[in-house]
């Protein structure tokens, strides 16, 4: 009987063991999946800010994301929604739009227009919307807005993944059922007896 007793002890014990081990290999496997995506993001806006190639940095950040679970790109609750946003490729598209919609002659032939018709007596201001329309009347145009799909971005990490931070949290779920269980039944046994 005291061996029976001794081998149910070491069974939940055994599994008690268990729990701490794959419980704190989860959480160090979550933490290491939140610094790696911390890294591939940080990596996204220097290639933002460089002009390098954000496509790849993207591409990783985005593969990364969707295969590993506590990868979260926002923070908090006061987080910027969508999290990704391409500050210096924002104001790439926007100078490339303007450059579009300004032809350089036709602007230049605006302020000699607008230098004749009003008087530099006046306020630099009236020159400005002079100018616009000079330019809207001669076949210049707005530039257009720019899509915030090219420059904002927002990846959904999974609730569990098949990694070591997922499987560590199944191996930590079934070990507490299976100490619950030891445990349990060997109080229960001990009640009865």
């Amino acid at each position: 009987m005291s061996n029976f007793r001794h081998s149910r002890r070491a069974t939940y014990q055994l599994f008690l063991l268990l729990l701490i081990i794959s419980s704190l290999t989860a959480i160090f496997a979550l933490r290491h999946n939140n610094e790696t995506m911390i890294s591939l993001r940080d990596k996204v806006y220097a290639a933002d800010k460089d002009g390098g190639d954000v496509n790849a940095a993207l591409n990783n950040l985005r593969k990364y994301v969707y295969g590993h679970m506590n990868t979260n790109l926002s923070s908090g609750g006061n987080a910027v929604k969508p999290p990704i946003q391409l500050k210096y490729t924002y104001e790439r598209l926007e100078a490339q739009a303007q450059a579009a919609a300004n032809n350089s002659g036709l602007y230049t032939a605006a302020e000699n227009y607008c230098q004749s018709q009003i008087p530099t007596g006046f306020s630099g201001r009236y020159r400005i919307s002079c100018v616009q329309d000079y330019i809207m009347s001669h076949g210049g145009s707005q530039a257009a807005a720019i899509p915030a799909g090219l420059y904002e971005f927002d990846f959904a990490s999974p609730s569990w993944s098949p990694d070591l931070a997922g499987w560590s949290l199944v191996v930590s779920a079934l070990t507490l059922v299976g100490f619950l269980i030891t445990f349990t039944a060997s109080r229960f046994n001990r009640l009865i007896k």
